[in-house]
C-alpha cells in the first residue's frame, strides 16, 4: 500500500494551479504544495492554464470582430 501525501494528484494540482492564477491561492494550500508536490506538475498545469487563458482570450477576440461586421 503506498502512502500518497494529499495534494498531488491531477486535480488538486490543476486547482492549485488556476487559485493561483486568479490570485486566490490559500496560503495552506500553497504550502501544501511546496511540501508535497512535484515542482514538473505544477510547471505543467502552469504551461496548461496559460493556454487555456490565451486560447480564451483569441476565441473571444474574434468572436468580438467577427460580430462587429
Amino acid at each position: 500500500m503506498t502512502n500518497k501525501p494529499a495534494g498531488t494528484g491531477f486535480f488538486n494540482v490543476m486547482k492549485s494551479a488556476l487559485s493561483a492564477a486568479l490570485g486566490v491561492q490559500s496560503n495552506a494550500n500553497r504550502e501544501r504544495d511546496f511540501k508535497h508536490g512535484k515542482p514538473i506538475h505544477f510547471i505543467a498545469a502552469g504551461l496548461l492554464v496559460t493556454l487555456l487563458f490565451i486560447t480564451v482570450v483569441v476565441m473571444m477576440v474574434k468572436l468580438m470582430i467577427a460580430s462587429s461586421n
